[in-house]
């Protein structure tokens, strides 16, 4: 006998084509009707997902909200999932995707005494091959998905064991009829089903109204009912997608007609989704990088009794990061009002970090020594497990204007042991005529889990000395370690050189226009490829106008800072109605060059892409994924990475890395990276079947992204080996940059104490944090590099220390008890490990819990 599973579930997006409150609505008239179908027919069973979605019918409709649970409990309605919402599953972080599930979990646990062992994305665009270890490591023995269908990726069975980075594997299952199915088309759906399937042993179909709710109907569930007990071989029963996987794992035959395995990522589908709606990607960027900095001082500072941990703020902040990763909201496939409320939900959260950030500083610099006379304290606080050093600016306010025309105020900074430590002066942000603010740029260094500080004092110098502007200006830039060429036509760079090894070709950074169309998904292309355009350096006239000068003319390529601690030169380009400001930010130590980019777009229907072309024409590209790192095929497809990519040649003996702030998809070819920067198609342009256009044509639509964007790139060239291992960690800087803040401490409190301590800057600390039972610390480290590797963790203020070996790119989570001065290897979930001995670095005897042996 073979047996057909029918999962019944409704497709309910918080947000897309409506609004949050349209999604509110829908939900519990859904989960109404689901219910009282749930009591009326026998044997059915409605499963659904998302605890989100379950808080708000607990919020606004607490009979329900009790009817469910009651209904959960009689086995009648199912959990499903378990995870906060259907995020985008290759854009967020991988410890985003981890409190995805930690939130969801914890709420189904809570509120219905529930934990389901099969996730589910159906509606995601795509899964990052990172998922499976972290899908593994949260409890979960499945993963049940649509996307990428067989069009845009092959498989070798719609059953299979997906593989993780570090080798974690879950059982995979591709609905390959899709998640939902229209009003009395059941019998329809089935039967096409079983003509399509004849050789399985067993089945699993996904049915009910969705895209906007709906669910169940009678008029369906009649008709399942009118089906024989048996139907062509087949026993027809209401399901949840657990009894599939639970049968899958039963049947012997069944598991050897599908012992396949697949090794990547599920990609890719709907390309144009890794750059539409940018400016939401920034903000999430931005949020889910200062959320993670910010619970790393936090959980330092209340640790050692500096101020309570403030759960519930950080949770509101999670909340707002976790809703925005949505897979409708990220990918910038909804509508105005809805990219309208994420920038509010991303801000607000911003907000509150930006409260707490603030408040752990003075908590914990309160214990600092007082300022001297006429000193400005600068104080850097790093929370990372490794030592800082980067260029860093501050601004600073002097009790008042310098009015002497003759002199300059200039910054003079020394460090905690007293010695001179260079800086130099830039223009501020503000616009006042007089010497009065002053920003201050120099290199900074931190030991791990610590604080720095430097003393500045303003001397008064003479003016003219730090003159520069009417000195010949050459855009040949060396300083022993680095060289670069910027070409005076061009604006662009013609050679990157480190210890004479040349990374780039001529033409490099410049600025492409590619063809597009106004479908925001992309969902009919796996390449931007077709170049229409590209921007090209002013001439003078035009240059006066964009920078908006007094001048009738103002050279299109200029030196605007110059010092002891790096050059910056400015160059303005320009396409059609739209205009660029590149600034290139030259180190007078290191090899890492800085691209400030400022776009304004007036494009429609276009793509705007970075042009890097390397050395390496034979050679292959590597970006970041979440918790792993994946090798891409330089084919000129559109991909997907997150903080950085590489660019290797086939001796892999040098690399050119490319750091971003806020960028995801790119392409590579014949050694030429492409960075995506900005899309324009229309709000929610959906391609439809008949080449019926995207948009009316007898009117004016928005698109996206018009107007101002900002970017930062650090681009890096070195021996692979060594910009491979460290790579990680300066992107990590990038986007978590330890505070840097001029403040003037009472000197009455206590001083901070280290924090964690690693000795091997391949592990990270990817979170550190209360536990969510509000008792304990836990750390989450990953091996970042895809090589076996050993670290001594140390955490000063518990008198805390350990050895810890890691497979590659395998993550682990320890829980520190200070109280009970003990430790344990606990899940993703927060939980010990059942079999201690799944961790090849730990014996398994008693001793090993105890931290102060």
């Amino acid at each position: 006998m073979k047996t057909l599973y029918l999962v019944c579930n409704s497709h309910i997006d918080p947000v897309w084509l409506w609004e949050w409150e349209e999604g509110l609505a829908e939900t519990i008239t859904t989960f109404r009707t689901a219910a009282r179908f749930c009591e009326e027919f026998d044997g059915f069973i409605f499963n659904h997902n998302e605890s989100l979605l379950y808080q708000w019918v607990e919020e606004h409709e607490p009979s329900l909200f009790e009817k469910i649970r009651q209904l959960v409990r009689e086995g009648k309605w199912y959990i499903m999932g378990g995870w906060y919402l259907q995020p985008d599953c290759n854009m967020p972080c991988g410890e985003s995707l981890v409190r995805q599930i930690l939130v969801g979990k914890r709420y189904f646990l809570e509120k219905f005494g529930v934990e389901p062992d099969t996730a589910t994305n159906f509606d995601s665009f795509g899964h990052s091959r990172g998922l499976v270890q972290i899908l593994e490591k949260s409890g979960y023995r499945n993963y049940l998905f649509c996307r990428p269908d067989k069009r845009w990726l092959s498989l070798p069975k719609d059953d299979f064991d997906w593989y993780g980075y570090d080798d974690s594997t879950i059982c995979a299952h591709r609905a390959a009829e899709h998640y939902n199915s229209q009003k009395g088309k059941i019998k329809e759906r089935i039967n096409t089903w079983i003509q399509k399937n004849r050789r399985q042993p067993v089945g699993m179909l996904l049915w009910g109204i969705g895209d906007h709710g709906g669910g169940p109907s009678r008029k369906d569930l009649e008709d399942i009912n009118s089906y024989p007990p048996v139907y062509q071989r087949w026993e027809i029963l209401h399901g949840a997608p657990e009894f599939y996987f639970e049968h899958y794992g039963a049947e012997t035959a069944f598991n050897d007609y599908y012992d396949h395995e697949f090794h990547e990522s599920l990609n890719p589908f709907a390309v144009g989704c890794y750059t539409s709606m940018m400016r939401v990607k920034q903000q999430h960027r931005k949020l889910e990088s200062q959320y993670f900095l910010t619970e790393k001082l936090l959980t330092i500072a209340c640790s050692q009794g500096f101020m309570e941990y403030p759960s519930d703020k950080l949770r509101e902040c999670l909340e707002d990061l976790l809703f925005c990763e949505f897979h409708d909201i990220l990918p910038g496939s909804a509508i105005p009002q809805v990219e309208e409320y994420a920038l509010r939900r991303l801000g607000h959260g911003l907000e509150i970090l930006s409260r707490l950030r603030t408040k752990t500083l003075f908590r914990i610099l309160a214990g600092e020594k007082p300022a001297e006379e006429d000193e400005f304290p600068v104080f850097v606080v790093n929370p990372h497990p490794v030592p800082f050093e980067q260029i860093v600016e501050i601004e600073l306010q002097p009790t008042e204007p310098n009015f002497d025309k003759a002199t300059l105020m200039i910054p003079q900074l020394v460090d905690n042991n007293g010695q001179k430590v260079a800086c130099q002066v830039e223009k501020e942000r503000s616009n006042l005529g007089q010497d009065f603010r002053k920003k201050i740029v120099f290199l900074a260094h931190a030991k791990a889990s610590s604080i720095a500080r430097y003393s500045c004092r303003l001397e008064p110098v003479d003016r003219n000395s730090r003159d520069f502007q009417g000195q010949e200006q050459s855009f040949t830039f060396d300083n022993g370690e680095l060289r670069v060429c910027i070409n005076p036509d061009t604006g662009l760079v013609d050679e990157y050189l480190v210890d004479d090894v040349n990374y780039l070709q001529p033409n490099s950074f410049q600025p492409l226009v590619i063809a597009d169309t106004a479908d925001s998904w992309g969902m009919n292309v796996n390449s931007f490829r077709d170049v229409i355009g590209h921007f090209s350096l002013m001439n003078e006239e035009e240059s006066a106008r964009f920078a908006g000068v007094d001048a009738d003319h103002l050279k299109p390529i200029r030196i605007i800072e110059n010092g002891p601690i790096r050059t910056i030169v400015e160059a303005f380009f320009r396409y059609n109605q739209s205009t660029m400001s590149i600034r290139y930010k030259l180190p007078r130590q290191g090899a890492e060059l800085e691209l400030e980019i400022r776009v304004y777009w007036n494009e429609k229907d276009k793509m705007l892409k970075l042009s890097v072309p390397t050395q390496f024409e034979k050679g292959d590209c590597e970006g970041q994924d979440m918790y792993g790192r994946e090798t891409f095929y330089a084919n000129g497809l559109e991909k997907v990475a997150q903080k950085w990519v590489m660019v290797h040649p086939r001796n892999h003996l040098h690399t050119l890395s490319l750091i971003n702030d806020c960028t995801y998809g790119f392409d590579c070819k014949a050694g030429e990276l492409r960075v995506s920067l900005l899309r324009s198609p229309a709000y929610s342009g959906h391609p439809s079947k008949d080449d019926h256009p995207i948009t009316p044509q007898d009117r004016f639509e928005p698109r996206m992204d018009q107007g101002e964007h900002l970017y930062h790139f650090w681009i890096k060239g070195g021996v692979t080996e060594s910009l491979s291992r460290e790579v990680d960690n300066r992107a990590l800087f990038r986007h978590e940059t330890p505070p840097v803040l001029c403040c003037y401490p009472p000197g009455e409190g206590k001083q901070l104490q280290q924090g964690p301590i690693l000795s091997n800057p391949a592990i990270q600390l990817a979170a550190l944090k209360f536990a969510e039972s509000g008792k304990g610390i836990v750390l989450r480290l990953f091996e970042s590099t895809g090589k076996r590797g050993e670290t001594t963790l140390s955490i000063p203020f518990l008198e805390f220390e350990t050895e810890l070996i890691f497979r590659p790119f395998e993550l682990k989570t320890l829980y520190i008890d200070p109280d009970n001065r003990t430790f344990y290897s606990a899940n993703l979930m927060e939980q010990p490990w059942k079999n201690i001995d799944d961790f090849d670095d730990y014996e398994d005897n008693e001793d090993f819990y105890d931290f102060y042996e």
